[in-house]
């Protein structure tokens, strides 16, 4: 084989490797499909956290303002990827995805390497499409109301029968803002006249038998940490025999609690 031949032959070897790289290079390096309506990987289930204002009592606007806050906290603290939606107890009893905000973070500025994205472009993406949105949702999310029932355990069973929070979700977490006064036909914190709080409320694993009964197993494995709301003459109750009954609900349905202020 000559000189000549041999350059050649090289040379398409060099092409074919040239060409090679590029067409892995492709198939590699092809942007992930998202779905337009959640921000999240199409086919992926997401780890998801699950903010949960609880509105069937007043709170003042200062406390207003330290949800409001405390909401902000939880979506700086999400891994990109990671969904966020906030849900309310409404004035009705009812659990309400408010302004269906149920959003995955598409990533911030700062959570990008610059060496393979633009980080201002990024940024603009993620104020548009998550910051923004979240921020009309906390319009009405942070408003006081009122109602006559408040049925937490039951909202937080019903949440767990929705398809984006089941039992088949990967990191499921509960932030539940609430000054944690049931009161539904499955038990009542109310009736001061008939006794301690521990005399009048039912045991917790017949609380906890009546979720399962009704609603399935399905807060099995959920984290729930809630920030406690006080309030004026249950302070007491709220940070001792009210807290230990819910632990003991908690754990006999699977979950993992803890608990803070606001």
């Amino acid at each position: 084989m000559s000189g000549r031949d041999l350059i050649g032959f090289f040379n398409l070897i060099i092409v074919a490797a040239i060409l090679g790289g590029i067409s892995y290079a492709a198939f590699v390096l092809t942007p992930d499909e998202y779905d337009n309506d959640t921000l999240c990987l199409v086919g992926a289930t997401p780890p998801h956290r699950v903010v949960v204002i609880d509105k069937t009592d007043l709170y003042s606007p200062q406390q207003a303002g330290s949800i409001e806050g405390l909401i902000l906290r939880e979506r700086d603290g999400l891994d990109v990827g990671e969904r966020m939606s906030l849900y309310e107890l409404n004035e009705s009893g009812q659990l309400r995805n408010t302004n269906r905000f149920s959003l995955c973070n598409p990533g911030a500025g700062e959570q990008v390497n610059p060496l393979y994205r633009n980080p201002d472009r990024v940024q603009a993406r993620y104020e548009a499409l998550f910051a923004d949105p979240l921020d009309r949702a906390l319009a009405d999310l942070i408003l006081p109301k009122n109602a006559p029932n408040s049925p937490i355990i039951e909202a937080l069973a019903r949440l767990s029968q929705e398809p984006v929070f089941d039992e088949t979700v990967p990191g499921r977490r509960i932030v539940l803002v609430s000054d944690m006064l049931q009161n539904s036909e499955i038990f009542s914190v109310y009736g001061r006249s008939r006794g301690d709080l521990a005399q009048r409320l039912p045991s917790a694993a017949s609380v906890a038998n009546a979720i399962r009964d009704t609603y399935g197993d399905n807060l099995r494995g959920v984290e729930i940490e809630i920030r406690l709301i006080p309030r004026e003459r249950w302070e007491a109750d709220q940070r001792g025999p009210l807290r230990a009954y819910w632990d003991d609900v908690f754990d006999r349905l699977g979950m993992r609690a803890r608990w803070s202020g606001i």
